[in-house]
């Protein structure tokens, strides 16, 4: 590093406490920040082409880190160069500049390597695209993604802290010393992050839902979207999100949708209470075959249309109905296709449905 210093002319001259030759080197270094960063910006994205094609978040994730790799490899170029002229012969600089400057080139780069690393996450969920067999992610899947990225960025930040510390020359050893005696007092005051971490790993191990599934946790219900290691994401049927504490998951009761065996129909039908009783015997005898052809249905020997109670307007018609469906849309269309056939069976038999309106105005004897 000497001869390139002295091979600057006028080296020797001061400027502002530095020696022409040092500034020269210096400001040649800043300028190869500048220039890794841009060789960075555009070689990275080429290395993972492929990678990139198949996947628009790979893709997004590269690029948007590639500029904070090369901040890093200019930094580690720069800190690097400046320990080696610091310990020539030929550099002359202010002494708080020698002190700092290795310092503070060595904390950009940790920082840009943070920073990259931070953005690099979201690609877990390109690779795990990029290794399933049929190009869809399933719930197990998604939880899998969150709970990764999560523990990376976790992992990350407390790292990325302590090398960032022990860059700036602070006493790692006094620094544990003093956790240890603090402690308590910080085991207390995050106590809630904690019992959110712990509400996580409960959720990993136990699996009592997924990403994807429709739940009831904590008073409010809707899909999962999304678990970190903090909290846990809804979106509830009127498309708003509801951030839920992980520390409630350990102690307040989950309703899940999504492992619900089969959906449960139990409407009650009303008849006009003059209604013919042999009619509404065959109209009964009708909904249970309907019932029963239905290919929907399951449990059959649960599955029933029975009449309950002749009330004071009318007569009570109670069923209870099993399907085996997939999800809301198929239950929906299923209620749809039996409620039909029901009001088409009435029309046959000359059944009337219960009107209260109709009921009152007919005239008293």
């Amino acid at each position: 590093m000497d001869s390139i210093v002295e091979s600057v002319p006028n080296w020797d001259e001061a400027i502002l406490g530095f020696n022409q030759g040092t500034l020269a080197v210096l400001v040649g270094l800043v300028g190869l920040v500048f220039v890794a960063r841009m060789v960075a910006m555009v070689a990275i994205p080429k290395i993972f082409n492929s990678l990139c094609e198949k996947s628009p978040i790979a893709k997004l994730a590269i690029q948007g880190s590639s500029k904070a790799l090369g901040t890093a490899a200019g930094a580690a170029v720069l800190w690097q160069s400046s320990l080696t002229l610091i310990e020539g012969d030929a550099a002359s600089m202010p002494s708080a500049v020698e002190f700092w400057l290795p310092s503070l080139a060595q904390v950009v780069m940790l920082i840009a390597i943070i920073i990259w690393a931070l953005r690099l996450t979201v690609a877990v969920q390109a690779v795990v695209e990029y290794w399933d067999d049929d190009e869809v992610l399933d719930g197990a899947e998604k939880t899998l993604i969150g709970a990764v990225e999560s523990v990376l960025r976790f992992c990350i930040v407390i790292f990325g802290s302590i090398f960032i510390a022990d860059a700036l020359n602070f006493d790692l050893t006094t620094m544990v010393a003093g956790l240890g005696i603090t402690g308590l007092a910080l085991a207390l005051a995050a106590k809630d992050s904690i019992a959110n971490v712990f509400g996580a790993v409960t959720v990993l191990l136990d699996r009592p839902f997924r990403v994807g599934d429709w739940v009831k946790l904590s008073g409010s219900e809707g899909e999962v979207v999304n678990i970190s290691l903090r909290t846990t994401l809804l979106r509830t049927s009127a498309d708003t999100i509801v951030t839920i504490p992980n520390a409630n998951l350990t102690s307040k009761p989950i309703e899940n949708f999504g492992k619900r065996r089969w959906r449960r129909f139990q409407p009650v039908i009303s008849l006009d209470l003059d209604s013919d009783p042999d009619a509404v015997e065959n109209f009964t005898k009708g909904m249970g075959e309907l019932i029963r052809n239905d290919t929907n249905t399951m449990k059959a020997d649960s599955s029933y249309a029975k009449v309950s109670a002749i009330a004071k307007d009318a007569i009570e018609i109670s069923c209870n109905i099993y399907w085996d469906v997939e999800g809301g849309a198929d239950e929906r269309v299923a209620r749809e296709s039996f409620l039909l056939n029901v009001a088409r069976l009435a029309k046959e038999n000359g059944i009337e449905f219960y009107e209260p309106r109709a009921r009152s105005q007919k005239p008293t004897k």
